[in-house]
């Protein structure tokens, strides 16, 4: 039987120095993009169609949520990105039964909001550094 996934349930961690995967705290949201690049192989036999082969694959994730003081994974954010270091992340889909993507980021863009009448939010937007591995749990 299939079961439906709410998405409060996924969420993005970062891998500390203890090997352990901790949760970046206050999400909002989060979304992982998977591309590919395309090779052009069209010839004089296409028939005069284009053709075209899968090239390199890259893929980022955009996370966002608000600010929350003495959160570890932010904190691991913030050094990553002070010290111009890629991290490891884990993003679990579905509990015990499910999919995990993991791999290795740099982090290319680390807003934060603090507008007077909202509460504080961060944005992170995260480009793949290695391999995005997918494991079925």
């Amino acid at each position: 039987m299939s079961k439906k996934v709410a998405g409060v349930d996924v969420l993005l961690k970062v891998k500390n120095g203890s090997e352990q995967m901790i949760v970046v705290g206050g999400q909002t949201g989060a979304s992982l993009s998977r591309s590919a690049e395309t090779i052009d192989v069209s010839d004089k036999t296409s028939s005069g169609w284009s053709e075209s082969i899968m090239g390199l694959k890259s893929w980022s994730v955009e996370c966002d949520g608000f600010v929350t003081l003495g959160d570890e994974g932010l904190k691991l954010i913030h050094q990553a990105f002070d010290e111009r270091k890629a991290i490891e992340i884990e993003i679990k889909v579905g509990a015990e039964t499910g999919y995990t993507y993991k791999g290795s980021v740099v982090i290319t863009d680390f807003p934060e909001e603090f507008a007077q009448d909202s509460a504080v939010t961060y944005s992170l937007s995260l480009q793949g550094a290695s391999p995005l591995v997918r494991s079925d749990n």
